[in-house]
């Protein structure tokens, strides 16, 4: 028996090494202030480590902040599904959201957070993007549906003249007959509609004219594409073709000669950002419905910043709290509750880092909440242990009986405590999920530490 606790006191050992060098590992620079309980005046608290290197190498490990700590953009959109078929409809949301995925990967954020939810006929889509504080720039970004279509003349061209002549009725006709603004305009009577569409592409890419400097986008189509526009600038020479995004013509260039390499560029009032956002659009795809906002909301860096601090302080104080009220209550068993309480922070702070989860304001209270639940464990088995010692037994066989019967009522309300934890992920969105997730985690951890670690600790100890 003495040699299963200490391989047991082994494992655990092990396991908090490794909680601890994968905490330790994060470079860390914190600045905030800390209430004195002796006077209740703020003493200031600067906290700077530089981790250990090697091990950012191999993987970053550092938290993922969600919106509310790090700052961002918040952006709800509403689907329009009056033309899609009611058996389509998830279908369509969930392609949408994967086409606003992929642009904001295009983009370069890291952890973005899109999630579908549907309340009655409407559907929505809530996007959350860390670091980009620019809610206008997310929104253009992100709720516009990048179809491209090109366009050519069935027609004569139009005048001049006559162009300016009847370019208000042509926008109205463009309208009514579900045409681009300004097609009719720029490519004659009868405008059609060719087979070659953004789904054609295979490429977009910023690039620069080399005689103004101004910012163009490089389309590069597939070999099918290509073969498209070859055949349509081949019967164009000398004609307009209308490029159009989101039902507005953006560029009207006249073809010169046909273009069989497969290549074209969009040149206009462009600055690096839009040029950017557009071939991030095209690159990503069009979106299958069109979007509305109906909430959009930016959070400051500073405010996450100071939300951050006041979780972390409040996680210190309750930390030490209970600390205190564990060993002035039990003593010895009290030290030992709250090593395993220490080990128990560490191994979920870890897995925190590792899998990673996304830290949010009401993730960090399920965190706090579960280390509650950790220490509720301990002392259900402290009460039992208690009661064995007055019926007479040894510490040994207290112990033994104090976790056996304990552990159908730890079992129990842990259960409960995950199925609830299932219910707030499956029904909630944003920071209720996140409150769920890191909740969920705490309490499988917790039933670890309490019945294995804590179990080992007095084994190891008392045993001796």
């Amino acid at each position: 028996m003495k040699q299963h606790s200490r391989l047991a006191l082994l494992f655990v050992g092990i396991l908090t090494l490794l909680a601890v060098i994968v905490n330790a590992s994060v470079p860390a620079k914190l600045n905030f202030t800390f209430p004195n309980p002796a006077n209740f005046k703020s003493v200031p608290v600067h906290y700077s480590y530089p981790g250990i290197p090697a091990i950012q190498k191999v993987r970053n490990l550092a938290f993922k902040l969600g919106l509310d700590l790090q700052g961002g953009s918040s952006i709800t959109f509403r689907a329009d599904m009056k033309d899609v078929p009611e058996s389509e409809r998830n279908d369509a949301l969930n392609s949408a959201k994967a086409v606003i995925e992929r642009r904001i990967n295009y983009f370069g954020v890291s952890e973005p957070l899109v999630q579908t939810e549907k309340l009655g006929n409407d559907y929505r889509i809530l996007v959350e993007i860390p670091g980009v504080t620019d809610v206008n720039q997310a929104v253009n970004l992100v709720g516009k549906t990048a179809k491209l279509t090109f366009w050519e003349g069935a027609g004569n061209t139009l005048s001049a003249s006559q162009s300016a002549q009847i370019a208000t009725q042509s926008a109205m006709q463009d309208l009514q007959g579900g045409r681009p603004i300004g097609v009719t305009q720029t490519v004659g009577g009868s405008p059609k509609k060719t087979n070659l569409s953004g789904n054609d592409l295979k490429n977009a890419a910023v690039t620069f004219n080399t005689n103004s400097g101004e910012p163009q986008v490089q389309l590069t189509f597939t070999t099918d594409g290509a073969k498209k526009f070859a055949d349509i600038t081949s019967r164009n020479v000398n004609k307009i073709v209308a490029i159009a995004l989101d039902q507005q013509v953006i560029e009207a260039p006249r073809v010169q000669q046909p273009i069989v390499g497969g290549n074209a560029v969009i040149t206009g009032s462009f600055t690096t950002d839009t040029a950017n956002n557009l071939s991030i659009q095209l690159n990503a795809g069009a979106l299958p419905v069109s979007l509305t906002v109906l909430q959009q909301q930016a959070i400051g860096a500073t405010l996450g910043q100071t939300s951050l601090q006041a979780s972390l302080v409040a996680g210190i104080l309750g930390f030490l709290v209970i600390i205190i009220f564990m060993v002035v209550l039990y003593g010895r068993l009290g030290v030992i509750a709250s090593a395993a309480l220490t080990i128990y922070s560490l191994l979920v702070l870890s897995l925190f880092r590792l899998i990673p989860v996304t830290l949010t304001l009401a993730g960090i209270a399920g965190f706090i909440l579960s280390v509650g639940i950790a220490v509720d464990a301990n002392i259900l088995i402290f009460e039992r242990m208690k009661e064995e010692l007055r019926r007479g037994r040894s510490m040994v066989a207290a112990i033994d009986l104090g976790f056996s019967r304990a552990w159908p009522s730890i079992r129990d309300s842990n259960i409960s405590s995950l199925i609830t934890s299932a219910v707030l992920f499956y029904f909630g969105t944003g920071v209720i999920r996140g409150f769920a997730v890191t909740l969920a985690l705490g309490i499988l951890v917790s039933m670890f530490s309490a019945i294995f670690v804590t179990r080992t600790f007095l084994r190891v100890f008392y045993k001796r």
